[in-house]
């Protein structure tokens, strides 16, 4: 069985409320968990302690049974010095789609034209 250390949504609508879980892999998003060691309130000011709340203990004890934290939880874990996550780099991110790229071609070949023919 694959443990997952990641976010369970709760709140009304439009006012998001989040448990860091212990849940297996193969649950869902808001289904079983086998236990709740945190709190996210995106709600709260960035600055505020109530936002991120994490019972370290009951984290480390998971992650040392072969536990795996999701992307968003690695932060928490990051800022709260339990682990320590690697910074993701995607430089293909920035490129514009195919799409984009023909029509800056265009624009570029336009733009060479009217030069051409304003000398």
């Amino acid at each position: 069985m694959s443990l997952k250390i990641r976010l369970a949504r709760a709140g009304a609508k439009k006012r998001p409320f989040y448990r860091i879980v212990v849940a297996d892999a193969r649950a869902p998003r808001d289904g079983r968990f086998i236990e709740r060691i945190g709190s996210f309130d995106p709600m709260l000011a960035k600055d505020n302690a109530g936002r991120v709340v994490i019972d370290l203990e009951r984290a480390k004890h998971w992650l040392s049974v072969g536990a795996q934290a999701t992307d968003r939880v690695e932060r928490f874990f990051d800022e709260a010095g339990l682990l320590k996550r690697a910074p993701k780099n995607n430089p293909e991110k920035a490129v514009p789609g195919k799409k984009a790229q023909e029509r800056a071609a265009e624009k570029a070949k336009k733009a060479a034209a009217a030069a051409e023919a304003a000398e």
